[in-house]
């Protein structure tokens, strides 16, 4: 069975060693375009992920314009901003799934655990089975419930059952669908509600034992009732990895984030304590958006 490149984020557990800081981003007038804030506490965290002056071009197109930020071990990072603002496109970079697209050139780093991601020679099948994706809308494979949590390690070679069985009831308890799914492993996935298809996706990214779970909308297409479960899930995860995670919806922000990092027109305008940004933002236009008076 052919499965699209994107589905194929399998992770694998590593250490996790202490990473040098990344320097602040240079302050000034939000009138200048490349201006961006962080606050200065995300520079007591240890970074697992660090994005230093980093910008992306598809084509002639210029689609984000040096950013840096660092993103801290263990929390759950949301990416805040209006819709084409670079969100998706910064995350996308961060497992390489923007290298499916030919135009593409970036500059800059991204630095997983000190190690770069973007440099020659990384082998990004295997930087996949340390960094998942989860998308906007699930895409469960036409197979079992089981099979589709073990995919990730059947094409790394894994054929043993009792390691497969343990992967399983681990990835779908830490997704919240053991209990609604333990006697049904061998059904159709997609005979799973929206919800549930969501969940089992997360479940099979995180089955090798991901170090960072990258999430671009991941409730946007599921009802109100099944939103909760999934908000529920990210801060379940926050103890086994790291989330970054891009969402419009600014109370789901509030809700499951640690940190918030607003994005504007390709560029980090500021990037703080999620309680800050939303009440004491310190750039003006941050405040504008998080109140509605843009965006």
């Amino acid at each position: 069975m052919h499965v699209p490149a994107e589905t194929e984020q399998t992770t694998a557990h590593t250490a996790r060693p202490a990473s040098p800081p990344v320097p602040p981003a240079p302050r000034g007038d939000l009138s200048a375009p490349e201006a961006s804030h962080i606050h200065s506490v995300l520079f007591e965290e240890r970074a697992i992920l660090e994005i230093d002056r980093f910008s992306l071009w598809y084509g002639p197109v210029q689609a984000l314009f040096d950013v840096t930020m660092p993103v801290p071990s263990g929390r759950v990072t949301a990416l805040i901003g209006p819709s084409g603002c670079g969100k998706s496109t910064l995350i996308r970079s961060v497992n390489r799934l923007n290298d499916l697209v030919d135009s593409v050139r970036s500059t800059g780093q991204m630095r997983l655990n000190g190690e770069s991601v973007h440099a020659p020679g990384v082998d990004v099948i295997a930087l996949r089975k340390r960094i998942g994706m989860v998308f906007q809308r699930s895409n469960p494979f036409p197979m079992s419930i089981y099979e589709n949590v073990v995919y990730p390690l059947r094409i790394d070679g894994e054929s043993r059952r009792s390691v497969l069985d343990d992967a399983v009831e681990r990835s779908l308890k830490s997704a919240a669908l053991w209990d609604e799914v333990k006697d049904r492993l061998s059904h159709g996935a997609l005979e799973l509600s929206g919800g549930q298809q969501q969940r089992l996706c997360i479940a099979r990214a995180i089955a090798p034992r991901l170090v960072v779970l990258l999430m671009d909308e991941p409730c946007s297409a599921l009802d109100p009732m099944a939103t909760p479960r999934i908000e529920e899930l990210i801060l379940s995860l926050r103890d086994e990895l790291t989330v970054l995670i891009v969402t419009h919806n600014m109370q789901q922000a509030g809700r499951v984030s640690d940190y918030t990092a607003f994005m504007y027109l390709g560029r980090l305008v500021e990037y703080g304590p999620t309680r800050t940004i939303f009440l004491r933002p310190e750039r003006k236009q941050t405040e504008e958006y998080v109140t509605g008076r843009f965006g």
